[in-house]
């Protein structure tokens, strides 16, 4: 039987012939509330198989678009500059390669091994960050690399004006203070995302979603869950706005499937997992 009968529904091709590639890091080395996340990327796989190949939204299915599942990096506990280390080697081994990474998360700190060879290869790389948290603090507790500093060290590697912030309703006064400063953040909802969408037009983007931008209340299987948050309709609505724009990488982060015994939070996580590779497929495809 094939190894891909255990990967994320219709990732079926060859890592050869895949334009698409995803791969998954169960890292949760720095959780500060709610640990967990380690289990979310194999959660997320096993789960697909209960939604439909097909997106009803966009009119395609996975299977029309070259996808390979890499399935899961081994990585060590306990060792977070090596988890990083590995993190960012795959990813530079799959942009090396052409193809586009998607990553599984994980916690939110995954995102900055993640990007690194992405800023390498694109000079005018953008980060599109939907998120509760602003995760612009220089350290936590006094580490400089942490979920809660994620977005403050991959501004130290791309500069201002780079990062696009939205739904953020939760942090320190200080980082809102960074951010009026150095990012563009869009408080408390994704509904400006169409607005920036011109901005965004003719330059490389990378997509970086933290699922806790969900409400608690459609999304309970997280480690630091924040109310007042979007419902899944409007974080639906926020991935198709990126359609026609040259999506170069992405990261689905912050599911920790045990917090929500009903399985509904794990499925929302495998639904835009589809939807956006769907989205990322028919933007190579235009």
């Amino acid at each position: 039987m094939s190894n891909n009968a255990n990967g994320f529904m219709g990732c079926t091709s060859s890592y050869e012939e895949a334009k698409i590639v995803i791969y998954g890091a169960p890292f949760d080395n720095t959780t500060s509330y709610r640990p967990g996340t380690r289990f979310g990327s194999s959660a997320i796989r096993s789960e697909s198989f209960g939604i439909e190949d097909y997106s009803v939204y966009q009119d395609l299915s996975l299977s029309d678009f070259k996808i390979h599942d890499a399935f899961d990096i081994e990585l060590p506990f306990g060792d977070t500059k090596k988890a990083l280390y590995m993190i960012e080697e795959m990813s530079r081994s799959v942009v090396g390669d052409s193809k586009i990474p998607v990553l599984l998360g994980g916690e939110h700190l995954v995102s900055y091994a993640a990007i690194k060879p992405l800023v390498e290869k694109y000079q005018d790389l953008v980060i599109v960050h939907f998120d509760a948290h602003a995760d612009l603090r220089d350290d936590y507790l006094g580490q400089k690399l942490s979920h809660a500093t994620v977005m403050r060290r991959i501004w130290e590697i791309t500069g201002d004006d780079r990062i696009y912030q939205f739904g953020i309703r939760s942090g320190e006064k200080s980082e809102f203070e960074f951010a009026d400063k150095h990012t563009n953040m869009y408080k408390f909802d994704l509904d400006s995302v169409k607005d920036v969408k011109e901005k965004l037009k003719g330059k490389h983007v990378y997509l970086s979603l933290d699922l806790d931008v969900l409400d608690p209340a459609f999304f309970s299987g997280t480690g630091t869950p924040e109310p007042a948050g979007v419902s899944f309709k409007e974080l639906l609505n926020a991935v198709l706005e990126l359609k026609g724009l040259e999506v170069v990488g992405c990261d689905i982060v912050e599911l920790s499937p045990h917090y929500d015994h009903s399985g509904a939070s794990t499925a929302a996580a495998c639904k835009i997992t589809r939807e956006i590779l769907i989205m990322i497929g028919g933007n190579c495809n235009e």
